[in-house]
């Protein structure tokens, strides 16, 4: 099973294949998407890690998060428990994948006392505060039928040979008109992602900026998302990821987000 962490938020797919040549040999887009997409395998993964938000004057604020993934009968499901500072220590988001139609999204906020539904119509919110929208976060289980991909062209980032591949969804209410993502030949991690608005304007900017061997698998460790217009990014650190540690399914409910406890 492929578990896709929220903050990896390249794996945009396409059911579309191009065909390119490269000294002889012909490159297959899809197969390149879903290589990146696909290439760290678990069964769970669970993590914690800090929220770096940069403000335009440069002032920061910190936030601690525990995020657990697991497969289910549907696809991937996601939920993200803020830990500190206190002002939102308690809120929990879960996620869940729903083939053919948007992910079903709740987010727990304490100083309700209740969940809220998330809908579809919301997807470009901002997260929490932060330069992610539920968009984004979701975007690791996006469908590989919502989008076309289409190689660009082959070029070194950071000296490293990689694919530009741009990558435009089928469906109009997405919030982005298109994706521009650079991914490693080699090892196939996507460094750095570009994220166009409605009128072709670059707004948001992903970037890897640290990767770590961890149980096998190379793991981005630091990534950071920055909102051109704003001059504010969102950096997450992760401080603890471990693959395959066992998850109980009632994490991943309702009755969860509620209690912050499985049954």
């Amino acid at each position: 099973m492929n578990k896709k962490l929220f903050f990896v938020i390249g794996a945009l797919l396409s059911a579309a294949v191009l065909f390119a040549q490269d000294a002889g040999q012909q490159i297959d887009v899809q197969a390149i998407i879903r290589a990146s997409r696909d290439r760290i395998s678990a069964d769970t993964v669970s993590t914690r890690s800090r929220m770096v938000i940069t403000a335009k004057n440069g002032t920061t604020t910190e936030r601690v998060i525990d995020q657990y993934s697991k497969d289910g009968p549907k696809g991937d499901r996601v939920i993200i428990v803020f830990q500190s500072p206190k002002s939102v220590a308690g809120t929990r988001f879960l996620t869940m994948e729903n083939p053919g139609s948007p992910d079903d999204r709740w987010i727990f906020l304490p100083e309700l006392g209740k969940v809220r539904r998330i809908a579809a119509s919301e997807g470009s919110g901002s997260f929490m505060g932060t330069d992610l929208s539920y968009d984004d976060i979701s975007s690791a289980t996006r469908s590989a039928d919502l989008d076309t991909h289409t190689l660009l062209r082959e070029e070194n980032f950071n000296g490293t040979p990689s694919y530009v591949i741009q990558s435009v969804p089928k469906d109009g209410g997405y919030q982005y008109s298109k994706m521009i993502q650079w991914i490693d030949k080699d090892t196939k991690v996507n460094h750095k992602i570009e994220l166009y608005d409605k009128k072709a304007a670059l707004v948001k900017t992903l970037e890897t900026l640290r990767l770590k061997e961890v149980q096998g698998r190379l793991t981005p460790m630091s990534t950071k998302m920055t909102t051109i217009a704003a001059g504010t990014s969102t950096t997450i650190n992760v401080d603890i990821i471990k693959y395959d540690d066992a998850i109980p399914e009632g994490v991943f409910t309702v009755n969860y987000l509620e209690t912050g406890r499985a049954r």
